[in-house]
């Protein structure tokens, strides 16, 4: 199975995989309109974004730069083998201008945290929004290594949500992690191991 996913990844062009992304993200937007709209009075959760909150700088911001920091060691310790992510992240990043990675950081942070935190986190649970969160993540099912990470991950920003009640953390806290990232992937010093090799995007 990881074999065939290896294999559709590499058939199609970065401009395939980019609208994949795009597609992506639309599809968890529409979704979390329509639970929002469902499961909340007027849309209520929106309420849970307050950007006039100091913890934004004081827990979010350094959150997210201590686990680019730890991905980024971890990448460099251990073997090429425990990140390989079939190349994706290293396709899509590597040569986007950096507004162009910021614009997807801001996209993937605002749609992924509208939903698995603000909607399924608050009436499911901070466990099932975690599962749920990583298995949406598909490429990474058949990594152990990155499987466990992304859960861990999902972990650590729902915890910090149930711990600030705002999403907005949780929201520059995903963006700094994408961000980061990506802008490290893009001007990291080519390896043999580049077109497998990525860090944990959540």
């Amino acid at each position: 199975m990881k074999k065939n996913y290896n294999e559709l990844i590499k058939g199609l062009t970065d401009k395939e995989l980019l609208f994949h992304l795009y597609l992506t993200q639309i599809i968890l937007f529409a979704i979390t309109l329509i639970l929002g709209f469902l499961l909340f009075d007027h849309f209520s959760y929106l309420n849970k974004i307050i950007w006039d909150d100091f913890r934004i700088i004081s827990i979010g911001i350094p959150a997210g730069i201590t686990v680019v920091l730890v991905d980024i060691i971890l990448m460099k310790w251990l073997p090429s083998s425990f990140y390989d992510d079939g190349g994706l992240n290293e396709r899509i990043f590597r040569n986007k201008p950096i507004l162009h990675i910021c614009f997807i950081a801001v996209l993937v942070a605002f749609s992924e945290e509208l939903l698995f935190r603000g909607i399924i986190q608050t009436k499911a649970g901070l466990i099932l929004a975690s599962v749920i969160f990583a298995i949406i993540h598909y490429r990474y099912l058949f990594n152990w290594f990155l499987f466990v990470n992304i859960v861990l991950l999902s972990f650590l920003i729902g915890i910090i949500y149930e711990w600030t009640g705002n999403l907005a953390v949780t929201i520059a806290m995903h963006f700094i992690i994408d961000f980061l990232l990506g802008v490290y992937i893009k001007f990291r010093q080519p390896t043999d191991n580049d077109d497998e090799q990525g860090g944990v995007t959540p």
